[in-house]
């Protein structure tokens, strides 16, 4: 049977030494012009493919070329210092030789998709909220994850044929087991399911 891995991304297999919040700093300045920062905010950030000019006109902020190039500056300054844990990559060296399918599945705003696709490149699937239009825990986006990898989800844990980890409980562990994929906390602190994952991506292999 086919073994499939779904990671999240952030706190997961990528860290960001240097946070920016840019997205965050675009929300805070809108708050200046009497516009209150709230949830559905942020999903449309996180559920829609916007550049910084789109994103400020959707929010109904006020911002012009210059505070427009500060928001675009500190992101890429985010970007530039991302760098996968060390377990991440031992765990998909792991996993690809063994044939393990993989994919990301994470909510994400449009400007890191790319810089994770490059970090993470040559992936099964790639689920991102911005492209798939909703965010987790919404089954839908696990769903359309294994849609891309060509499996369906069922009720099994690993060892047998879809898992997810992330450092998530409600979004990676809770939410994916309620859309059918067996679902894992990982907690470096050794508080979740595994707390590497080198040890999660031995557990698949051998279950």
């Amino acid at each position: 049977m086919q073994k499939t891995v779904i990671f999240d991304v952030f706190g997961t297999l990528i860290r960001v030494e240097e946070r920016r919040n840019p997205y965050l700093q675009l929300l805070k300045y809108g708050r200046s012009q009497g516009i209150s920062p709230c949830a559905k905010h942020l999903q449309l950030l996180m559920t829609r493919e916007l550049d910084w000019a789109e994103a400020a006109n959707d929010l109904g902020i006020r911002a012009g070329y210059v505070k427009l190039h500060g928001f675009a500056r500190l992101l890429q300054e985010e970007l530039a210092s991302m760098t996968l844990y060390e377990d991440a990559q031992q765990a998909i060296e792991l996993l690809q030789p063994a044939g393990v399918k993989i994919a990301l599945c994470s909510n994400l705003a449009s400007g890191y998709g790319p810089a994770v696709r490059t970090i993470l490149p040559g992936l099964d699937a790639y689920g991102f909220s911005y492209e798939i239009g909703v965010t987790k825990p919404n089954p839908v986006i696990y769903q359309s994850v294994c849609r891309d990898l060509g499996v369906q989800p069922g009720q099994q844990m690993y060892g047998d044929r879809i898992v997810m980890i992330g450092d998530s409980i409600r979004c990676d562990r809770d939410g994916a087991r309620a859309a059918g994929v067996g679902g894992f906390h990982l907690s470096r602190t050794g508080r979740g399911d595994f707390s590497n994952l080198v040890e999660f991506a031995e557990a698949v292999l051998k279950g």
